[in-house]
């Protein structure tokens, strides 16, 4: 193996430091590597390519641009990284939770069983401090504009019904037509922006984000890997896993943010809200 920095530095460390290095396609796997070491520790380089939506030999070559041989020598880094990190102070290794179901698990069963452990990695992952700035901010803004395409449209309109049912004024940008760009056009230092990723994010949501900050809007990022370009934008970061054994990203845990995040909202003030959601529902 050729002499690489990984010796000094962890391999998560090593990929955060030289992460500006990447091609656009290294660094989806080099993000992916860094919110899913166990997968990395284990899986082979083309199953690990397909969960970071790209192809075997751009993992061989993120690899060799580290400074491996190859991936074997990565995965090799991975996994004592991995090993480590279970260990605790004594040494002992960390005994996890008895399975969901048996080893023989059909794909339901898999499926079920990824969301599982998605929604648990995500709770433990959340910072308190900037869920509550989140909630602080977007219950108190004046306005909020909710910024996702694709799948993430889905999310950023639930969590526009949750919000209007608070009577919290909020706008859902999902496509860059003409209406949707004009409402990014009256971004201004009192709204308040969300912007949703899974994956790579689509370069609406980080125009969105880049040009919140210019207008020196608050904004919070909702994503599933801690490097994307949307997390780097946001003042305010809120990280989902979104693991899963079949063939598109989990958003179970996804949903249960959006969810927690209203209700963050409402347990602010829950008096004042349910008269809100009263008053809503008789419209």
């Amino acid at each position: 193996m050729k002499a690489t920095g990984t010796a000094a530095l962890t391999l998560s460390a090593e990929i955060r430091s030289r992460f500006d290095e990447f091609s656009r396609s290294q660094k989806d796997v080099g993000q992916y590597i860094v919110d899913h070491l166990d997968e990395a520790s284990f899986h082979t380089a083309e199953e690990l390519a397909r969960r970071a939506n790209t192809s075997s030999s751009t993992v061989v070559r993120f690899a060799q641009a580290l400074g491996f041989e190859g991936f074997p020598e990565l995965q090799a880094a991975a996994r004592d990284e991995y090993r480590r990190a279970r260990e605790g102070d004594d040494g002992a290794v960390d005994v996890p939770n008895p399975p969901l179901f048996p080893i023989d698990q059909t794909g339901f069963e898999a499926a079920l069983a990824a969301d599982h452990v998605n929604v648990e990695e995500t709770a433990r992952k959340l910072d308190r401090d900037e869920v509550e700035a989140s909630v602080e901010l977007i219950a108190h803004a004046d306005r909020i504009v909710l910024c996702g395409t694709d799948q993430m449209a889905f999310f950023a309109s639930y969590l526009r019904h949750l919000l209007m049912l608070l009577d919290l004024r909020c706008e859902v940008v999902a496509s860059p037509s003409q209406e949707g760009l004009a409402k990014l056009g009256r971004i201004d230092e009192k709204t308040v922006l969300v912007g949703f990723s899974a994956g790579r994010p689509h370069p609406l949501v980080v125009r969105a984000m880049k040009l919140a900050r210019n207008r020196r809007a608050a904004t919070i990022a909702v994503a599933d890997a801690t490097l994307s370009e949307v997390a780097k934008l946001g003042d305010h970061k809120l990280f989902y896993s979104s693991n899963s054994p079949a063939y598109v990203r989990s958003h179970s845990a996804l949903l249960s943010v959006v969810q927690a995040l209203a209700y963050g909202i409402y347990a602010l003030d829950e008096p004042a809200y349910a008269d809100r959601i009263k008053a809503f529902r008789l419209k």
